[in-house]
């Protein structure tokens, strides 16, 4: 007879938290095809589906909405007599900068699942443009960060690679032979100076139209179609266009997405921060 385990009811109440398979998945660490496998498991063993198509999510279902108490609860009490017993209690004081655009969702989830396993390290996080990070690290203002280089240095872990590109509204055309308006950080950084290297090697006319701190400001004036401008391919989505020969573009550099820390010395809860942050990006792969 099948029984019920710790397992698959965390990964019920991540799902159902999320309110995704997607989501869910992220929150625990786990690819979606592992995460679909295991709410069919779960279904299979109670006999009846937990959840319910709804638009790009899901939701409860009776059977989900009953089992959901329980699953709290057990694995709220599993935790804690963990945490009660075990002989590696992470404790301390840990000072994380994460970045303000990218990955912010992703990384955001990773730190609430690391205070649910670590409740008694204390985290100060910064959550704010990256680009002084690395300088912050330097100064011991922060312990570990992530942040978004064009090139690692051999300190620098880097998490996953997203290449750039030149990307436009899919809803204007701009003529290539014309002066292009462009859309570029405000801050000095790679990304502006990269920008800038590909506009002057394709040797024809444009003009700064628009800065933004952020990605996501740099993304809402390419959207408007009032510029184009330089983002990473996992910024795209309907409604943006890439950009390429047929405008003159060359290649372009790829951003790596990377977590240092500050000195050499290791402790447990940077350790046990890196390890969480490290798996979840593998297991995005």
């Amino acid at each position: 007879m099948d029984h019920l385990d710790s397992d698959l009811l965390r990964t019920f109440v991540a799902v159902t938290q999320a309110g995704s398979v997607t989501d869910g998945a992220a929150r625990i660490h786990r690819s979606q095809s592992a995460t679909s496998l295991q709410i069919k498991r779960l279904e299979g063993i109670i006999g009846q589906p937990v959840f319910e198509r709804h638009g790009r999510g899901v939701v409860l279902s009776d059977a989900g909405r009953q089992l959901l108490p329980v699953a709290l609860e057990v694995t709220a009490r599993l935790d804690t007599v963990l945490r009660d017993i075990s002989q590696n209690t992470v404790v301390g004081k840990l000072r994380v900068g994460i970045p303000d655009d990218h990955g912010r969702a992703k990384l955001a989830d990773i730190l609430a699942s690391f205070t649910r396993h670590h409740p008694k390290v204390e985290l100060d996080v910064t959550c704010a443009l990256s680009t002084h990070f690395p300088d912050a690290l330097d100064k011991g203002v922060l312990d570990l960060a992530i942040y978004e280089v064009e090139t690692p240095k051999e300190h620098e872990e880097v998490l996953i690679e997203d290449p750039t590109c030149w990307v436009s509204s899919a809803h204007r055309d701009f003529p290539a032979s014309g002066c292009l308006p462009v859309a570029l950080f405000d801050h000095t950084c790679w990304w502006r100076d990269a920008a800038i290297a590909s506009l002057t090697a394709r040797g024809k006319p444009y003009r700064i139209v628009y800065s933004s701190q952020s990605v996501s400001g740099v993304i809402a004036a390419v959207e408007a179609g009032i510029a184009v401008g330089l983002l990473g391919r996992s910024s795209l989505h309907v409604g943006l266009s890439v950009m390429g020969k047929s405008h003159g573009f060359g290649g372009t550099p790829a951003s790596k997405l990377v977590m240092a820390a500050q000195g050499s010395q290791e402790t447990p809860q940077r350790n046990a921060m890196k390890a969480a942050i490290r798996a979840a990006f593998l297991n995005a792969v």
